[in-house]
This record gives structure tokens, C-alpha cells and sequence, in this order.
């Protein structure tokens, strides 16, 4: 019995014993790791969020929808969240977890981020288009426009050159406006930027480095874009940067390496067919000119471009702070020699919450640096006309050594009017900057405890920047023939403000299957300019007389304050109403019409979710949708245009009293009654989605009308201080069709193939441009300047009935072969000659279609994608034809010149710039990026996942224009800087 006792009491023991031990245990930290998958198609899911729950202890799925966490006991409670998917919340249990995640429609409509604050997606009644990450055009990225072009129907995205950190040329349905801006609003974590540029930079957008961008947010119509109001006409473009994700920390490099090469130069005579020419028809003096040299010009000016882009990223959290540091650097040297481009930047994210998440705090901090050479663009035409029969150097001493052309009267001097040897623009010219630009802002987002409805947010931003170079010749370089060097510097700084307050107030009303979501704000935008004179200095430093600048600086400023208010009403899921107004005012105006109102007003029905189509296994959405407001315009115009000013004249405007000289004040024109130009649109639009979403699409049409145009016209003589000014007259309409669709064809484990196409049709036409209507007397102003006469030649017009950028030329009379007649055009009036009355409109430059589509393949660890883009349409007047391919390029002057080929074929004698013979067909097909990459998963010891990508941009152009590239800006090719087709290798490692 004692032995008994014993053994049970010794039983007892070691159970509690062995109880307690287990109990430590599990009290110990352990680290969980698993993988997330999505319901969907069994694949991993990246970027799911898991956090230790009551803690801010968080991590992050990585490319695989695999994670590790480091939890205090396997007690504890794990939450996997992911937009648009239903969250779970699992107890860690053992170390190894797989979870499933399921789509949640009610939370996929919570992404979308419009003007002041986000919406549902099930909630949008207005022309919205979100391009997120995954999806952005990849390989040697510059400025970040170029990530969304072809990706977004209604939106045109042209590159303005191939020069490194060149800009686009923006357009979202056409533009709104003839002299006032047709650029769009971009706005960057809700600080608006101004449409100006910064001095030394070529693209304003070149400051903001892509690697920081999340998504891109396109605001098409009235309704969503209204509630910018004054800023809207053209369309608003958000641009959302990535954020601190809290939890551990976490590593992100990568590099993209890449040689850009010259596709193509422009087709020019060699140098024995110049020869040829010459001796043919050539005097003997020009005879005697001709070299025994064989420069190709072109090979010289141009040469392979080297790049490398490098960024590093750091995130997680510090307890209850997420953060998000970012360091890039990119080092590009352009196809054009001495063209280089050095960009740093730095970004801080830190969005923290406090009071039990009452309080959200997001500041966005953003600069960066560029440090440029320009390399004269002059010598790209230089290359083109210099005569390929001379040498490039010469054993002279003067000039730097480079052959020039000398006076023949005056051998030791140069020959005026001529060009100048191409390897020696490059070489002689240091065009310099170092301009920065700092863009950041606090937002505050505060949930009222008493009423949880109700947010409170507070956003205070800015925008500085300054821009600074110099520019120097040598002394003895032929480029400055009329004084010795150029030495030249200026300086620009720039610091525009942003302050706005709303109140959002979101309340679901289950009693009447209500939800309202209401905006209410007030918004301030000071945007200050100060700009320094210089005085102008030869190369050795010695000033230029008289270029002393009468003032030091000058400030131009404007102010922009408003009022704004938007109500979101959803009824029973099934029918949407959405209202906004916006009142602005802007020290642009006189008081009488300093304020503007901006309403919009949009209603939507979701079909889908009526009882005959909510259990439709073929239809997966469906809503129809109709818009219509107001936004308006004010760029284009001056600070205080509606005032009487009086200006200083200029050094060359002097008045001599004595024997001295002295500039004198003089009135400005100005017109007291100018306001704002206004934009209303119509948008009538379906969204479709089939086979559990397999398959979406959009369509939609619309109908902007611009009235009060901002337009430059003549002024009666001796009513104002000017020949023209800048008023308020005529209307102009763009009417389009846009359709948007997705294809997912296969969605498996191993793989996924997606693609995408867009289409866009907009037709502009000019319904008015003078204070009396339908004045037959004013023809319309001319624009889109063409080289090569004497004195302003234009190739473009806007009149009333036509399209804005339309040809307006001579037509040229052919003969029976088909040949050009040189100086034979038809007499459009009949009156039996031809003048400025024969001028005829003829084709427009902007496309009336433009295309994108895009594709997205991935099996296994492989991905393939690229984009296609195409314009339809669209004319181009052939400026290197028309300038040079006649035989007087060659031999008509005191030196001897190349010429085009296209001489050959029309063997015109001299030029014919006006000739419509020179209007071609610029319609193209471009792929603008192909890219393949491989994840190869884990590495070092699976701390690390590594990725490899290849791709090649602007990989081929199909078109029938005969020129360089049928994608020149205003329809008009001249000189364009190339494109080039660029060769890249990607590394990303993802620690």
C-alpha cells in the first residue's frame, strides 16, 4: 500500500511536471513560415499583410505568397489581410502554415483613390482608370509617364525626344484648349505640381523617381475630375507613391543595366553622289570646294548610350511607426554625344496611426538631384546638311583644329550664314545644370471618438525647386563667330504651397439600404516663381556691353483658393449618385471674375446586383453609367493680365538723349474683362465583366465642349498696347468613343496569361474663334513653325470647322507621270493665280485613333510581357525633305551643303516649303517594350529572393512614312533627337 501511494503520487508528479513543461513551451517564441495562396488559381499572392493581431508586429508575403513571423507562442493569433480579399485570422498552432485566401467584392472596391480621399469601386459613377504597379511598361525607365503609355484608353502619351530624361507630350481625350495649357493635372500624394518647368531640367516629371510609384490614377471625365475644378479640363493624373508596411524589416534592391543604339539616321546623299552633283551642275568655284573625304556625319555626332539605374529600398516598423526608405541613383549617357544625365534621389515614407487608429499620419518626403549635360541639339541638323566630302578636323590651329568653311574673301575668317562642323558643336558647348526639386507633404486623418462616422483631414504640402546652369563656349569655337565665347549662367527657384481641410463623413444606412459618403473642404495653392537676371559674359569673362539686366529677380505669383464638396449616394447596392461642386478663385482674374463655380453631377446603376442577373454565372458585372459638369482652365495666361502694366523696354529699345542711352517704361496690352475657359462633359458609359470576370470590358462615349477659349487674336489698331492679346473667344468640342477590355484566357497554378486591349476614337473640331460668330473674314491663326525660309513659315492652322493642328498648305499640282511640278499649285479660287488665298486645309497632325494592348504571360518561375501602341490617323509634314532635297541646298550658296535623297525623286531646284507634296501618312504600329524575366526564389540561405529580367524598348516600328520616326510633336518633323532602341538587364533582390 505505501509503495502503491508512492508510485501514484510520483504519477501525479511527473504529470504536472510533464504539464508545466509543455506549458513553458508553449509560451516560447516561436517563428511561424508558411505560404499564402489565392483561392482563385491556387497561386502564391505577394504583398498579403500578416500581422501578430493586437500588436504592430507585422510581415509581408513575398513574389511567392510565402512569410516568416517571429511570434511570442503558438497560442498566438495571426490576421491575413489583402485588398480585395476576406480577411482570416488564424492561430499560429505549429511553425508551418498554408492559408487560402478568398476574393471579397465588398473590400476590392476600397482601392481606388480619387481628388481628396478614396471611394469603392462599386461606389465610381465617373470614368476612372487605375494602373497599378504590375502592370507599368518596364526596362530603362526615366521619367514616369512613360510607365503608363498604351496602358489607358483616352490617354495619349508621346515622348517629346530620345534625349535622356526628355518629357511627353500628355494628352487625356484630346485636350481642352487651343493657347491655354492641354497638359493634365498631376497630382503626387496630394500635392498638386505646376505645369511650368525647372530650369536646367527638360521634363518637370524627371525629378520623381518611378521606383517610388505604386499607381497611376486617371480622372477622365467631369465627374471625377471636378472636384480639382479649375485645374481639371484636361484631366487629372494621381500618382500614388509606395508606403511603410511595419513589421520586420525589409530589403529591396535593384539595378536595370542597358546600351541604347541608334535605330536608324536620316537618309542623306553620300558623298560622291554630292560629287556627282556638283561637277554637274556646280560653278567652278564650287568644283574647287569639294574634298576627297568620305564623313558620314551622322556616325560621328551619335554613339551606343550606356545606363544604369540603381535603387535600394528599406521598410518595416519601428513598434507603432511603418516606414519606407528609398535611395536611387541613374547615370545615363544619351545617343548623342556629350548628352548625360546623373539623377539621385531619396524618399521617406512614415505613416503611423495612434489612439487606437483614430489618428492617421502619412508624411511623404521627397527629393532629388540631376546633374546634366545638354549636348547641342543644333548639331543633329548640322549632320544632316554639312557637306560629307571635308575632313572633320584640319591641321589649322585656328577654330580648335575642326574643318570650317572660311570666307572666301577673308580665308583666316569664317563664312557667315553657314553651318558649322557638327563634331564641333558637341565638342566646343558645355550646357550644364544642377537643378533639384524637393515635393513632400503631412496629412492627418483624424476619426472622431464620438462619432466614428466622421473623418477630419489636414494636408499641408510643397513644391520646391531650383534650377541653375551655365552654359560656355570656347572663345575660339566657330559657333560664336560674332564675339569671342559665350559664358552665360542662370538660376531659377520655385516654391509652391498646398494647404487643404475636408471633413468626410461615411454613414450605411441599413434601415433604407442607404450609403452616404459626403466631402466638404476648403483648398489654398500659392504658386511663387522667382526668376534672376544675369548679364551676359564672353568666355574669358569680359562682359557684354550693355547686357547688365535692369533688375536683379523677378516674382511672378499666383494664388488659387477654393471651396469644394462631393456626396456619394449608394442605394441598395444597385443605383449610385454622385454630386460635386468646386468654387475657385485665382489672382489671374479681375474681381468681377475671379471666381468660377464647378459642378458635376453622375448617376449609375449596377445590373448586376438586380435580382434577374445576381446568380448569372455568365455575367459577373455589370453597371451602366452617365456624367455630366463643368471644369475649367487657367494656365496659358498672365498673372495679372486684366491690369495696366508698364514695363521696362529692352537694351535694344533705347532712347539716346546726349550721348547717352536710356530704356524707357512702356504700357502692356491687357484686357480688363478676361476669365475663365470653361469645359463641359458629357460621358455615357457600360462596364461589363463574364465568366467570373475572365473577361471585362468598357465602353464609353463623350462629349466635351470648351467655351471662353483662351485665344491669341489680332487687336484693332489703337485699342490696345499690342497687335495681339490673349482673350476669351470661340468654342471647340472633342467627341469620342473609348473601349477598355481585359482577357485572363488561362489561370492556373503554373500558368497565367493575361492581356489587355484599349481603343480610343476622338474627333476635335474648332466651332468658333471670334467675338462675332461665324466671322468669315478671320481665317484662323497659323501655327507649327517649318525651317529652312526667310522670316515665320507655318504648316498648321486652326480655323472654325476643321480640327485644331491642321495642314494648311498649297496643293501641289502633278503631271501626268506623277510627278511634283516645281511651283505649280492649284488655284483653289479660281482667279488665276495662286497666293496666300490658295491655301488649302488638308489633314490633321493628331490621330484619330490611337491603340494600346497588352500582354502578360508567366509560367512558373517565368514571366514574359510587352505593349503595343498604335496611332491612326495622323499626318506628318516631312521638314528634312521639304528643307533640304533641292539641288539649291547644295549649291546655292557660298559653300557647298548634302542634301536629302528625296532630291532625286522630285529634282526640284529649290525649296518648296509650302508644297502639300510634303504631307505624308503618319500612322503607325510601335511595340514599345518586350520583357522576360525568372524568379529564381529563395537565396542565401532563404533570407533572400532574386529575380532577372531582360527586356528591349521601342523594339520596332511598322508605318509608311518614309522619315525618321512618324511620332514628332505637332505633326511636324524637323531635327527630332532619335529614339533608340534600348537593351536591358534587370536584377531585383528582395531581403
Amino acid at each position: 500500500m505505501h509503495n502503491s501511494t508512492f508510485y501514484h503520487k510520483s504519477s501525479m508528479l511527473l504529470l504536472l511536471l510533464f504539464i508545466f513543461t509543455l506549458s513553458l513551451y508553449a509560451q516560447q517564441p516561436v517563428t511561424v513560415s508558411g505560404t499564402v495562396k489565392s483561392a482563385t488559381d491556387g497561386l502564391g499572392m505577394p504583398g498579403v499583410s500578416v500581422r501578430l493581431k493586437g500588436t504592430a508586429t507585422v510581415t509581408v508575403t513575398g513574389t511567392d505568397g510565402r512569410f516568416s513571423i517571429r511570434v511570442p507562442s503558438p497560442q498566438a493569433i495571426l490576421e491575413f489581410t489583402s485588398v480585395g480579399f476576406i480577411k482570416q485570422e488564424l492561430s499560429a498552432g505549429s511553425t508551418r502554415l498554408n492559408i487560402t485566401l478568398r476574393e471579397d467584392a465588398a473590400a476590392l472596391s476600397e482601392v481606388v483613390v480619387v481628388g481628396y480621399g478614396t471611394t469603392r469601386k462599386q461606389d465610381l459613377t465617373g470614368s476612372i482608370a487605375v494602373v497599378s504597379s504590375k502592370d507599368f511598361q518596364k526596362g530603362n525607365i526615366t521619367t514616369p509617364e512613360q510607365m503608363l503609355s498604351g496602358k489607358v484608353s483616352g490617354v495619349s502619351i508621346t515622348s517629346n525626344s530620345g534625349q535622356p530624361g526628355s518629357g511627353s507630350t500628355i494628352r487625356i481625350r484630346g485636350g481642352s484648349s487651343l493657347n491655354a495649357s492641354n497638359d493634365p493635372l498631376i497630382v503626387i500624394d496630394g500635392v498638386p505640381l505646376e505645369n511650368g518647368g525647372v530650369s536646367g531640367a527638360s521634363n518637370p516629371l524627371s525629378f520623381i523617381n518611378p521606383n517610388d510609384i505604386e499607381t497611376f490614377t486617371v480622372l477622365k471625365d467631369a465627374s471625377a475630375a471636378a472636384i480639382y475644378g479649375a485645374r481639371a479640363a484636361n484631366g487629372v493624373i494621381i500618382i500614388t507613391t509606395k508606403k511603410g508596411l511595419g513589421g520586420e524589416l525589409k530589403l529591396a534592391f535593384n539595378t536595370v543595366n542597358s546600351v541604347s543604339r541608334i535605330v536608324r539616321k536620316v537618309d542623306v546623299l553620300s558623298a560622291d553622289q554630292i560629287r556627282s552633283i556638283v561637277n554637274a551642275s556646280g560653278t567652278q568655284q564650287q568644283k574647287e570646294m569639294l574634298g576627297n573625304f568620305n564623313t558620314n556625319w551622322q556616325d560621328l555626332i551619335y554613339q551606343d548610350g550606356l545606363a544604369t539605374d540603381n535603387n535600394l529600398s528599406i521598410s518595416g516598423g519601428i513598434k507603432k511607426l511603418p516606414y519606407r526608405l528609398s535611395l536611387g541613383y541613374q547615370n545615363q549617357r544619351g545617343i548623342l554625344r556629350t548628352d548625360e544625365l546623373q539623377k539621385t534621389s531619396l524618399a521617406l515614407v512614415l505613416n503611423p496611426t495612434f489612439f487606437d487608429n483614430h489618428l492617421k499620419l502619412d508624411l511623404n518626403l521627397k527629393g532629388s538631384t540631376l546633374k546634366t549635360r545638354f549636348a547641342n541639339t543644333a548639331a543633329i541638323g548640322g549632320a544632316v546638311s554639312f557637306d560629307p566630302t571635308q575632313a572633320t578636323y584640319t591641321n589649322r590651329s585656328d577654330y580648335n583644329g575642326y574643318w570650317e568653311w572660311l570666307n572666301a574673301a577673308n580665308p583666316s575668317g569664317l563664312a557667315n550664314l553657314v553651318g558649322r562642323n557638327p563634331v564641333g558643336l558637341l565638342e566646343q558647348r558645355e550646357d550644364r545644370s544642377n537643378p533639384y526639386r524637393s515635393i513632400g507633404n503631412l496629412q492627418l486623418d483624424y476619426k472622431f471618438h464620438f462619432l466614428p462616422e466622421l473623418h477630419a483631414n489636414v494636408n499641408a504640402g510643397y513644391d520646391m525647386a531650383t534650377g541653375k546652369g551655365t552654359v560656355f563656349v570656347d572663345q575660339y569655337a566657330a559657333e560664336t563667330i560674332n564675339r569671342p565665347g559665350v559664358n552665360t549662367e542662370y538660376k531659377q527657384t520655385r516654391m509652391n504651397t498646398v494647404f487643404d481641410f475636408y471633413l468626410n463623413y461615411i454613414k450605411e444606412f441599413k434601415s433604407i439600404k442607404g450609403r452616404v459618403d459626403a466631402t466638404a473642404g476648403y483648398s489654398y495653392n500659392d504658386y511663387l516663381t522667382k526668376v534672376y537676371n544675369f548679364a551676359d559674359f564672353d568666355a574669358d569673362g569680359k562682359k557684354i556691353a550693355n547686357s547688365d539686366p535692369t533688375f536683379p529677380f523677378n516674382k511672378p505669383q499666383n494664388r488659387l483658393i477654393s471651396y469644394f464638396g462631393r456626396v456619394n449616394y449608394s442605394y441598395d447596392n444597385r443605383f449610385l449618385l454622385t454630386a460635386t461642386v468646386r468654387r475657385d478663385g485665382s489672382s489671374r482674374f479681375a474681381p468681377k471674375y475671379k471666381y468660377a463655380v464647378f459642378p458635376s453631377v453622375a448617376l449609375a446603376w449596377t445590373l448586376k446586383n438586380e435580382d434577374f442577373l445576381k446568380d448569372s454565372k455568365t455575367i459577373s458585372a455589370l453597371k451602366l453609367r452617365a456624367s455630366y459638369g463643368l471644369t475649367g482652365q487657367q494656365d496659358g495666361i498672365d498673372n495679372y493680365g486684366y491690369l495696366s502694366t508698364y514695363n521696362l523696354s529692352t537694351p535694344n529699345a533705347s532712347y539716346q538723349f546726349g550721348n547717352a542711352f536710356y530704356q524707357m517704361y512702356r504700357p502692356s496690352a491687357y484686357i480688363s474683362n478676361i476669365k475663365w475657359e470653361q469645359t463641359a462633359t458629357t460621358n455615357i458609359a457600360v462596364d461589363a465583366g463574364f465568366l467570373d470576370n475572365r473577361i471585362t470590358g468598357s465602353l464609353e462615349w463623350y462629349s466635351k465642349k470648351t467655351s471662353d477659349l483662351l485665344n491669341r487674336v489680332p487687336q484693332p489698331a489703337g485699342t490696345n498696347f499690342s497687335a495681339s492679346a490673349v482673350v476669351n473667344v470661340g468654342d471647340m468640342t472633342n467627341k469620342g468613343l473609348e473601349l477598355t477590355l481585359g482577357f485572363v484566357p488561362v489561370k492556373t497554378a503554373d500558368l497565367n496569361w493575361e492581356f489587355s486591349l484599349n481603343a480610343t476614337y476622338n474627333k476635335n473640331t474648332i466651332t468658333n474663334l471670334t467675338v462675332v460668330p461665324n466671322d468669315a473674314n478671320y481665317k484662323g491663326f497659323q501655327s507649327g513653325s517649318i525651317a529652312g525660309g526667310i522670316g515665320g513659315q507655318f504648316a498648321l492652322i486652326n480655323a472654325v470647322g476643321g480640327s485644331k493642328n491642321t495642314f494648311y498648305l498649297l496643293e501641289q499640282a502633278y503631271n501626268q507621270s506623277g510627278q511634283p511640278i516645281e511651283g505649280v499649285y492649284i488655284d483653289q479660287n479660281g482667279d488665276g493665280q495662286v497666293n496666300e488665298n490658295d491655301f488649302h486645309k488638308g489633314k490633321p497632325a493628331d490621330p484619330k485613333v490611337f491603340l494600346g494592348f497588352s500582354n502578360n504571360l508567366s509560367y512558373k518561375q517565368w514571366n514574359m510581357s510587352f505593349t503595343l501602341r498604335a496611332n491612326l490617323g495622323n499626318y506628318v509634314y516631312n521638314n528634312i525633305y521639304s528643307q533640304t532635297g533641292n539641288l539649291a541646298q547644295i549649291t546655292g550658296s557660298s559653300v557647298l551643303a548634302n542634301a536629302s535623297p528625296n532630291y532625286l525623286t522630285t529634282n526640284f531646284k529649290t525649296q518648296q516649303l509650302l508644297s502639300d507634296y510634303y504631307i505624308e501618312n503618319g500612322s503607325f504600329l510601335k511595340m514599345d517594350n518586350i520583357n522576360l524575366g525568372y524568379r529564381f526564389g529563395k537565396i542565401f540561405q532563404s533570407k533572400a529572393n532574386l529575380m532577372l529580367s531582360a527586356s528591349v524598348q521601342n523594339v520596332f516600328t511598322i508605318t509608311k512614312y518614309s522619315g525618321l520616326d512618324p511620332e514628332v510633336p505637332f505633326g511636324i518633323d524637323n531635327n527630332l533627337y532619335p529614339r533608340p532602341r534600348v537593351f536591358s538587364l534587370g536584377l531585383n533582390v528582395n531581403f
